[in-house]
């Protein structure tokens, strides 16, 4: 499993409209600048996490982006899902009925669903709130994981 671009900027700019105060309206400009990436870009990702009710959008020039809930109550899972779909770690996790042809003699199967299970609950432990507080201890010289 490897989260693609779009996932991770995802993050970034979830994290960019939670730093805001919870009545600003942030534009995709503003995101673009800050973050380095490309409007057309985050207009994509952007349409998704709407879609998913993750974000709220306004038209107009004093319009733009809103989280729907508070940073606490968004995971990075969450998120992420609604940018790359499940996490599983193996195709055969990947649907929700296991397909593969090897599924009862499969002598690694217990495995990949304990590393499935594993990257589940990281991402599900981890608040758009708490990537929040590592970014400002970061730029305190204190990261941690």
């Amino acid at each position: 499993m490897k989260i693609s671009t779009k996932g991770r900027y995802a993050l970034r700019m979830m994290v960019e409209i939670a730093e805001h105060e919870a009545n600003e309206w942030v534009t995709i400009k503003e995101i673009s600048e800050r973050q380095g990436i490309s409007i057309k870009y985050l207009e994509q990702i952007v349409t998704n996490l709407t879609r998913a009710g993750l974000l709220r959008s306004e038209r107009g020039p004093q319009g733009g982006y809103m989280l729907t809930k508070t940073p606490e109550q968004y995971t990075a899972g969450e998120i992420l899902r609604v940018i790359e779909g499940k996490l599983a770690p193996v195709a055969c996790l990947d649907g929700d009925i296991n397909k593969c042809e090897r599924k009862e003699t499969c002598r690694t199967i217990n495995f990949w669903m304990g590393l499935y299970k594993v990257i589940d609950d990281y991402v599900d432990s981890v608040t758009l709130q708490d990537l929040i507080r590592n970014t400002e201890t970061e730029s305190e010289g204190n990261f941690s994981i």
